[in-house]
């Protein structure tokens, strides 16, 4: 009835129930139907949004069948009921952020399960301390005991309590910042939460789906999610309407901000669900739904009034999600903005990243470490904002180190995979053979597409439960930078208030210059990756390809313009590092006039490219030469290479496996791969090399106990990444400079199977003369740059 009719009508059924089992003689047969009462009510009254009131009739059940336990000798019957109530205590106790008692009664109710050997209780209480560890903050250990929940629900084919925990996986994955890994798993739930007819559940799957779309800025879409679950939340009589309702309410007072049209309307609703989120002892949602009323306020110039609605705000406690600790960090920030301390607002815009890099460092997988970025990324853009109204380039340099690429600050720890993981890799392996063979046959693919990016999501998430991704590494200090670039110059690329802006360090010098506007930029930067695409191919008719080189001499003709000749004075002649920004991470940087011939290298950040140049020098006394199939020219490119590299080890034909390939790269100083290569741009750990028994994956190269150093890949597109907030890159290359690797060369764009093997023949010529990567590259590119357009990635 709670499910159908709503909460009231279900309390009035047991209050029937409660007069009934009062008539009865039996005093053990009333006790125990009147505790069976105790739980029930306790779970509706759980259900719809009061958790408080929960825990008074979970603790009348839960000191009845204690008492069971002690009287009884011999079954499961008490044990099991038991541990059922400590488990629901548990969700009750963590929904009103109480951990330790929540942590005690699952710690208590695991150990009942154990001693009478109730294993399918056993996933119920890790799941519930995955819900407790989340809604206390600790991100990384819930993603961990969700995983071991999901395990043991799948492995018993346990499909209702799985779809519940996807539910709250996903509400994770939302608070890390994995907004479109959240939609995946809400999308895999669903059909099961319908089939079994679940009910308040459903309404919260939308919920979520309108928490995904706030995240990624799609306000429209967040306000009608949340407004369809607001309505079926209140039709059902659950207070958690309420959390539909601040979703809405953010949705909203972002618009409002965005348009700078703030109805004083707004600041009441926003003060008035405040309220009722306080009187229900959602505590921390109360003070984000009042920070809101603060921003807003800001906005609306009532300077006072925002400053004593903040007043009277407390901080957060240990157990406030990161998100709202942005947000309040915000706040601050622009407060002491309108109040003219821009000193106090970068120093709220510091304290906010350094708490969102002490989540992050707990965190294991690379793409959880890069999601988090979005919860700063308005903090982050607002210090930009406010160091480029000045004029000091050193700053300038600190906040952007401080606020991109913060994935590649890591020193790696080794990492070994489990069994489990493993099997996941060889499955995905198994099915993008039999997705490509049945592709080629003519055969339908939407089921092996369906199965294969489940078994890859799943890959994923096994990596994400695993240990901390790695050890971080303070942020690049100019003066060091300095050090290292030696006579090459540095320039950092940011967009800021639709313009483009450049950090360069030269000649011991820092200097900013402000170039032209970001949206030209950045769409020539993507129509010259489109004409270099359509330029790959080895035999284009030849008016073809002149049109197609024109239009691309044009685009390049521009970037140069745009971003390179206003730093002339400044650079020179000097070989450069570059940092780029958005779209920019896609520049071949050797195609544009005033960059042809020149040594470029591309890093992530300042950061990452210290640590990479600071790591050493690579040798070659390790040499891997690898020989994908299906590659025309691969043969003779592998053979010439050998005559550069007499000691190299040779992988090709029936030996190149994804295992074999793996353990020679393990330790190597130069890796060179000659094989066909794809961008996952919906999935970049799972962008690929194609190898004799499958393709080897980006996710697998974390497997590897010492990177090789140097590494180049022949092969498409594998330069290219997925951009997150906060140039967050994620690609094969990506990968592995993140993983370790020094210095990378792949394209990031398509290249001719002619055109690549010439280039590397090139490559490799200037390299064993001496030359170093960086100067090694420009050499081959030089001569013909539009269908050589490799990038030199890491150290240089």
């Amino acid at each position: 009835m709670a499910e159908t009719n709503g909460r009231d009508s279900a309390i009035e059924v047991f209050e029937t129930a409660r007069r009934e089992i009062a008539t009865l003689q039996d005093p053990d047969l009333c006790a125990e139907l009147s505790a069976a009462i105790d739980l029930s009510q306790g779970l509706v009254v759980m259900r719809t949004g009061e958790p408080e009131r929960a825990i008074v009739w979970f603790n009348r059940y839960v000191s009845f069948v204690e008492h069971g336990v002690e009287k009884v000798d011999g079954g499961d019957k008490f044990p099991l009921r038991l541990v059922f109530g400590l488990i629901n205590r548990a969700y009750a106790s963590g929904a009103v952020r109480r951990r330790e008692p929540a942590v005690a009664d699952l710690e208590r109710a695991i150990a009942v399960a154990q001693k009478y050997d109730l294993r399918q209780s056993y996933p119920y209480a890790i799941h519930a301390l995955g819900n407790v560890h989340k809604q206390c903050g600790d991100l990384a250990e819930a993603m961990r005991r969700y995983e071991e929940a999901e395990r043991i629900f799948r492995a018993d084919g346990q499909a209702a309590p799985l779809a519940r925990m996807q539910m709250d996986q996903a509400e994770t994955m939302l608070m890390i910042g994995l907004s479109d890994e959240a939609g995946k798993h809400l999308d895999e739930a669903l059909p099961v939460m319908r089939r079994e007819k679940f009910g308040q559940e459903i309404a919260e799957v939308e919920m979520f789906r309108a928490s995904a779309a706030l995240l990624d800025g799609e306000l429209d879409l967040a306000r009608r999610m949340a407004r369809a679950s607001q309505r079926k939340l209140e039709k059902r009589g659950s207070t958690w309407w309420m959390m539909a309702a601040l979703i809405e309410l953010w949705a909203h007072g972002r618009r409002a901000l965005q348009s700078n049209r703030v109805p004083q309307s707004l600041v009441q609703k926003a003060l008035t669900l405040s309220d009722e989120l306080a009187a229900n002892r959602l505590v921390d949602e109360s003070r984000f739904a009042r920070l809101l009323a603060v921003r807003l306020e800001l906005r609306r110039g009532r300077l006072d009034v925002a400053q004593e609605l903040l007043r009277r705000l407390p901080g957060p406690r240990a157990v406030t999600p990161i998100d709202h600790r942005m947000q309040r960090r915000l706040v601050l920030s622009e407060l002491a903005v309108a109040r003219g301390n821009r000193r106090a607002a970068l120093l709220h815009a510091r304290l906010g990243l350094e708490e969102l890099g002490h989540v992050r460092d707990q965190l294991g997988g690379l793409e959880l470490v890069s999601a988090t970025a979005v919860h700063g990324r308005e903090l982050g853009e607002l210090a930009t904002r406010l160091v480029l109204e000045g004029t000091d380039a050193r700053r300038l340099f600190t906040w952007l180190e401080r606020t991109r690429a913060q994935a590649y600050r890591y020193e790696p720890l080794e990492h070994v995979d489990g069994a489990e993981v493993a099997a996941r890799i060889t499955e995905v392996r198994g099915l993008s053979r039999e997705l490509m063979r049945a592709g080629l046959d003519g055969r339908p693919t939407g089921d092996l597409r369906d199965r294969l990016a489940k078994a890859q999501r799943e890959a994923n998430r096994l990596g994400w439960s695993s240990q901390r991704w790695g050890k971080p590494r303070p942020v690049a200090v100019v003066d060091e930078v300095i050090a290292e670039l030696g006579p090459r110059a540095l320039v950092s690329f940011a967009t800021s208030g639709g313009a483009v802006v450049a950090v360069v360090i030269a000649g011991g010098r820092v200097r900013m210059v402000r170039l032209g506007r970001a949206h030209e930029a950045l769409e020539s930067a993507q129509k010259l990756h489109f004409d270099l695409n359509a330029l790959a191919p080895d035999h284009l008719p030849a008016a073809l390809a002149e049109v197609i080189s024109a239009s691309a001499r044009k685009q390049a003709d521009r970037l140069d313009e745009l971003l390179i000749k206003p730093l002339s004075r400044t650079i020179g002649e000097r070989d450069l590092v570059m940092v780029p920004t958005g779209a920019l991470y896609a520049v071949p940087w050797g195609v544009l006039p005033s960059l042809h011939g020149r040594a470029v290298t591309t890093a992530p950040s300042a950061t990452a490219w210290l640590a990479a140049a600071q790591a050493g020098k690579p040798t070659t006394e390790k040499v891997v030469l690898v020989r994908g199939p299906a590659l025309l020219h691969a043969e003779g490119e592998v053979d010439r290479l050998t005559l550069h590299h007499d000691n190299a080890k040779v992988l090709s034909g029936e030996d190149a496996t994804v295992g074999e390939v793996l353990a020679h790269l393990d330790g190597a100083d130069l890796v060179h791969v000659a094989a066909h290569g794809e961008h996952e741009t919906e999935n970049a750990l799972f962008s690929r090399l194609e190898l004799a028994d499958g393709p080897l994956f980006a996710h697998e190269l974390g497997r590897l106990r010492k990177p090789p150093a140097h590494v180049v890949l022949a092969a498409c597109e594998l330069a290219l990444n997925r951009i997150r907030p906060g140039d967050e890159a994620l690609g094969f290359a990506g990968a592995m400079l993140a993983g370790g690797t020094r210095t990378v060369v792949a394209a990031a764009s398509k290249v001719g199977d002619e055109a690549s093997a010439a280039a590397m023949a090139d490559y490799h010529r200037a390299l064993v003369a001496g030359a170093a990567p960086a100067v090694a590259l420009a050499e081959a590119m030089a001569k013909d740059p539009f269908r050589r357009p490799f990038l030199c990635l890491g150290s240089g």
